[in-house]
């Protein structure tokens, strides 16, 4: 059984986003999620960041994040927001290489970033992204009731 959407089969368009559209929505969120590359596997760490001159920075730890960070391979970083009154969402995704900052100027100017990680702890690697591409979309939010199926209020049985 299909399900026709509540707007008589109209689908709403997708936008694509220019550049300077994905970095100024970048701007006005500091939470997104870090993609790596582990051994044999991908992983995926949620982080703050913020925007520097057309990179992106974060900071973390010793642990796997960093690792996976500064290993040979690109790095992907996706943020997203969603505007409750008008419904429209967004996501942006940023491809590239990670490196860490260092050197005395570059760590000085990490401290007039405003980067506050949730989380407490020691988290004195700074890393920057230095993108290979930037791209996103813009898109209306679907109402809940375009994915109902009869099956969608079916009681489930306890997880074994």
């Amino acid at each position: 059984m299909t399900h026709e959407p509540s707007s008589a089969g109209r689908q709403e368009p997708v936008e694509n986003l220019d550049s300077s559209q994905c970095w100024e929505l970048l701007r006005q969120v500091s939470v997104g999620r870090l993609a790596v590359w582990i051994e044999d596997h991908p992983d995926i760490f949620p982080l703050n960041y913020t925007v520097d001159h057309g990179t992106v920075v974060f900071r973390t730890g010793e642990g796997t994040k960093l690792g996976g960070a500064l290993n040979e391979t690109p790095v992907a970083l996706e943020a997203d927001g969603v505007d409750a009154t008008t419904g429209m969402a967004w996501s942006v995704v940023v491809k590239g290489k990670a490196a860490g900052i260092t050197g005395i100027e570059g760590v000085l100017d990490t401290a007039s970033l405003y980067l506050f990680p949730w989380q407490e702890g020691k988290k004195d690697h700074f890393i920057r992204i230095t993108p290979d591409s930037v791209t996103g979309r813009r898109f209306k939010v679907a109402p809940p009731l375009t994915w109902w199926t009869q099956l969608s209020g079916a009681v489930r049985s306890a997880p074994e």
